[in-house]
């Protein structure tokens, strides 16, 4: 159970809106289930709270994990989610869909947290996919990384070649069959003694790209445990990987209107998630 205290008069929708990280999308599925309680009693969304009420809910781990994800922009167009670890794409595109028409166009790996852009018209989804394709918006992703980057900064080439029996990506330095070509792109922010803090920039998009690239230079990404170093994850208490898709920059044209060339940020940092493990 976690329980808030009200402040003030207002509805428990106003309460719920602005009181939750996750937002409206997460409060209205607690509404759906009726899992909201006031002063102990369960209660609809329109009941008047007075100061000092106090609202709970009860969700298991499991359940709250499902709605873990916050929107941080919305208009007719287009809708940007931020979303947690442990929830996978297609979920947070389940729970939107619920609330109205929205179009599924690009994903992060389930263990990745941050920024996930929906197309909410066909045209916008039209414009957001040939962007992507194109790789025409700017995607930076923060990273704490275990080792030592070689330099400050340095785009990387290698070749990645999908292994599905074993549900992961192999890294070369040379072309091989099946293998697809892959650049990345790193800057040093912070270096420290037992961790380095870099952006990531991809110049292609392939599966796990980040992590098993930065991990054949010998980077991995700190908590990550299938490309990374199960001794140093241990040593750090890291059970999810400290990797977030930091900053979105959307270049898809007119159909986005007044969000074509917006910057979003995720509220997540690589960094606070180490460190809150230690």
């Amino acid at each position: 159970m976690k329980e808030f205290t009200a402040d003030r008069e207002q509805t428990l929708k106003e309460f719920t809106d602005n009181t939750y990280a996750q937002g409206s999308f997460f409060w209205n599925y607690l509404l759906r289930r009726k899992d909201i309680r006031v002063n102990g009693r369960k209660t609809g969304e329109n009941v008047l709270l007075r100061a000092g009420d106090r609202v709970a809910y009860y969700l298991t781990p499991a359940q709250e994990e499902k709605t873990a994800f916050s929107v941080v922009y919305r208009d007719e167009n287009i809708l940007v989610a931020d979303k947690e670890s442990g929830v996978n794409s297609e979920a947070v595109f389940a729970a939107l869909r619920r609330e109205g028409e929205c179009f599924f166009v690009h994903r992060l790996d389930r263990n990745t947290r941050g920024l996930l852009v929906f197309a909410r018209t066909p045209a916008a989804e039209a414009a957001l996919t040939e962007m992507f394709r194109a790789h025409r918006a700017e995607k930076i992703y923060e990273a704490v990384c275990f080792g030592k980057f070689p330099k400050d900064a340095d785009i990387l080439t290698a070749y990645l070649k999908k292994d599905p029996e074993r549900a992961l990506v192999r890294i070369s330095d040379f072309p091989a069959p099946g293998a697809e070509r892959i650049v990345t792109e790193y800057r040093v922010v912070e270096r420290a003694a037992e961790y380095t803090l870099a952006e990531i920039f991809l110049h292609t998009g392939k599966t796990h790209q980040i992590r098993a690239h930065l991990a054949h230079i010998g980077c991995p990404v700190a908590g990550d445990t299938k490309y990374g170093l199960s001794a140093e994850n241990a040593k750090f208490n890291l059970t999810r990987q400290c990797l977030v898709a930091k900053r979105l920059t959307l270049h898809a044209g007119a159909a986005l209107g007044q969000a074509d060339g917006k910057t979003f940020v995720s509220r997540f940092s690589a960094k606070d998630i180490f460190l809150k493990n230690q």
